[in-house]
């Protein structure tokens, strides 16, 4: 990708993370990302087919985030999250929803909001199975389920544990040491 096309990009992520401060994922329209990130409807089009595609392809660099730490790519890893990742890739996720990067939480939370909901799970499943040999497809929906209702539980108590104290009470919760 050349660098007008990245910043091109970088413009419709930053515009729609902008308009997430205001809106729910759902109710943004393509034309508001457009006006935001101030670019014509072709450019967009030449990144994304619709939103729903900008939104997958921002799990996708969630996703990719969180594969490229754990797999030890450098402690200042790229794509649109830039952290120092902790040794916990569990930690490593509780952190970004404490920090809200990106507006995750509000995509997360969000129950009108199908297509993040159906891909950070199917993500997480994968990332599970990637990272625990001896998990399954079963287990690995349960744990799936069992963090965004960690994630919910800790928001509606307004997060008042730490990332750390939430990493810990969920991986008692599984009952499962963590290894990546």
């Amino acid at each position: 990708m050349d660098r007008r096309m990245r910043r091109s990009r970088e413009a419709i992520f930053r515009a729609f993370d902008e308009l997430l401060t205001k809106k729910k994922a759902s109710s943004i329209t393509v034309g508001e990302i457009i006006e935001k990130a101030d670019i014509g409807r072709a450019t967009f089009y030449a990144h994304f087919e619709t939103k729903d595609q900008l939104l997958e392809q921002m799990c996708g660099e969630l996703f990719c985030h969180l594969f490229d730490a754990a797999e030890g790519d450098g402690e200042q890893h790229r794509h649109i999250f830039s952290c120092d990742a902790p040794s916990s890739v569990y930690l490593h996720l509780f952190n970004h929803f404490q920090k809200n990067d990106n507006h995750i939480l509000e995509l997360l939370l969000d129950e009108q909001n199908e297509v993040f909901l159906r891909y950070f799970k199917e993500g997480m499943c994968s990332f599970i199975k990637k990272t625990s040999s001896d998990i399954d497809d079963y287990r690995a929906i349960v744990i799936t389920a069992v963090f965004i209702e960690t994630i919910r539980w800790w928001t509606r108590n307004k997060m008042t544990a730490s990332s750390e104290e939430i990493n810990e009470l969920f991986l008692h919760t599984i009952g499962i040491n963590e290894r990546a």
